[in-house]
């Protein structure tokens, strides 16, 4: 009897028992480790948010909820919130717009307002104010997204109009963000206005609104009594083409969007019809 307790007892402080042991608590406290590292790390940003946001939240959690995407593994997605805050901002600004403008028709009024809250516009916010480094994802193609378009701004400083690629998950947060502090002030429209006003300057004005470039391009070649067609390469090359006859007069290329090829195809012809007619003008001055 004594052997075989002695047996068990020796077996219990076995170097494999032992190792076994440890390497159980190891992986233990490493997930605390890690799990407290990662609550400190969700605390310090709630609070540099509130400071970028200019508002407390009584409630924490809608805030982290407002930067949590679907990718992510564990937490309740934005999803809800984005879907409160599209259509309070949707208010907010035809709110706005409406004792703003009070001349404008409106027709005027829906085509500044969508430009004001277009994913474009949205995402510049996310960007501007850092809302893409609290984002909680898992979404390694996100990542890109989001370093893609923030290259981008720097050759489109105001709003490109359909030339590049903005991620709609950056105008999600935003949205999300507002529908957050409108639940969190129990509803308050004019606590989120005061916050949304200040994220959203600049505001595009009516003379700052520009069009389409596909619909500019078809504007213009109206006006200068110009036929042109469109040539779809997309599938293959990601590119469109404009012609004129036979000639070709603009060219877009991005393999990612097929409506952002067309645009920059749209937005080339365009300035490639302006500057021809600008040539034509200073031959026409010199000859005189």
């Amino acid at each position: 009897m004594a052997s075989s307790s002695s047996t068990w007892w020796q077996s219990l402080f076995s170097p494999s028992k032992t190792l076994h042991c440890l390497k159980e608590y190891a992986f233990k406290t490493k997930g605390m480790v890690m799990k407290s590292s990662r609550d400190d790390k969700a605390l310090t940003s709630l609070k540099e948010m509130e400071n970028i946001l200019g508002y407390k939240f009584k409630k924490k959690f809608l805030l982290q909820q407002a930067f949590t995407h679907s990718s992510y593994q564990g937490a309740e997605s934005y999803e809800r919130l984005e879907y409160v805050g599209d259509s309070i901002l949707n208010f907010l600004i035809s709110k706005q717009q409406f004792y703003m403008y009070p001349n404008l028709p409106p027709g005027s009024l829906t085509a500044l307002r969508a430009a004001n809250v277009d994913t474009e516009k949205l995402a510049r916010v996310a960007v501007k104010y850092n809302f893409h480094k609290y984002l909680r994802h898992e979404n390694p193609t996100l990542s890109k997204q989001i370093r893609v378009f923030t290259r981008a701004l720097e050759k489109y400083p105001f709003h490109s109009y359909g030339l590049i690629d903005a991620p709609k998950t950056l105008a999600d947060i935003v949205e999300s963000t507002i529908g957050a502090i409108y639940v969190d002030s129990n509803s308050s429209i004019d606590a989120t206005w005061e916050v949304a006003k200040i994220l959203l300057v600049p505001m595009i004005t009516p003379d700052m609104l520009q069009q389409n470039p596909v619909r500019k391009l078809n504007e213009l070649c109206h006006k200068k009594k110009l036929k042109i067609r469109f040539r779809d390469k997309w599938s293959k090359l990601g590119v469109y083409e404009v012609l004129t006859g036979d000639q070709l007069i603009g060219r877009g290329e991005y393999k990612a969007k097929k409506e952002i090829a067309m645009n920059r195809a749209a937005e080339d012809a365009c300035n490639n019809i302006l500057n021809t007619m600008d040539d034509k003008n200073r031959i026409t001055e010199t000859e005189e």
